[in-house]
């Protein structure tokens, strides 16, 4: 698994440390101690790297929630069905 920040390239260098530190789940506070700012400041920064229109992704490498064996039992007919179902 690994996280991506898409639209980062429009984001300031600061501002992508802010969200990259929040996104791993830092408070504003944490976040102002660790870069030596004020914590109105990342808040700023924050708000300001919302309005850019940041996302942020998950890519899970592989088949990690076992769902590839779901489709193959369920193109099967008999993932998810009990005695006298029907779909």
């Amino acid at each position: 698994m690994r996280v991506e920040i898409r639209g980062v390239e429009r984001l300031s260098f600061r501002e992508r440390q802010v969200v990259a530190l929040k996104e791993m789940g830092r408070s504003t506070d944490e976040i102002a101690a660790a870069l030596s700012l004020a914590p109105a400041t990342v808040s700023t920064l924050l708000n300001r790297a919302r309005s850019k229109g940041y996302q942020v992704v998950i890519v899970l490498e592989g088949d990690p929630l076992g769902l590839s064996a779901a489709d193959d039992l369920d193109a099967g007919g008999s993932a998810g069905q009990g005695e006298g179902e029907t779909r």
